[in-house]
């Protein structure tokens, strides 16, 4: 099932040295979209940020978040997350059947 975040991106903190070009001449900005465990106090679920570099992370850099967001529809945070079955013990009958004779 499709799940939907409204997102909203502050344009003016976008560092314009950040947006690529690719091989087709559209532009594009490399970003990091998380998903909290919480609301924040605003009732943002989500927080957009620019995506750094390996050296950026490596230094430590600040990031630059650039929005944020809540969740619209396909979300049922009611319902626990699935995990799978345990597989079955193994019977005394499985055990048995082993047996070459």
């Amino acid at each position: 099932m499709s799940k939907l975040l409204n997102l909203s991106i502050n344009l003016s903190k976008i560092d314009k040295s950040k947006i690529v070009e690719g091989k087709t001449g559209n532009k594009y900005l490399d970003i990091d979209v998380w998903i909290n465990d919480d609301p924040d106090q605003y009732g943002n679920d989500a927080s957009v940020s620019i995506r750094q570099s390996k050296d950026e992370r490596e230094a430590k850099e600040r990031k630059t978040y650039i929005g944020n967001g809540k969740k619209m529809f396909g979300w049922d945070d009611s319902q626990p997350a699935s995990t799978p079955a345990p597989a079955p013990a193994p019977s005394a009958s499985d055990e048995l059947d082993d047996i070459p004779f």
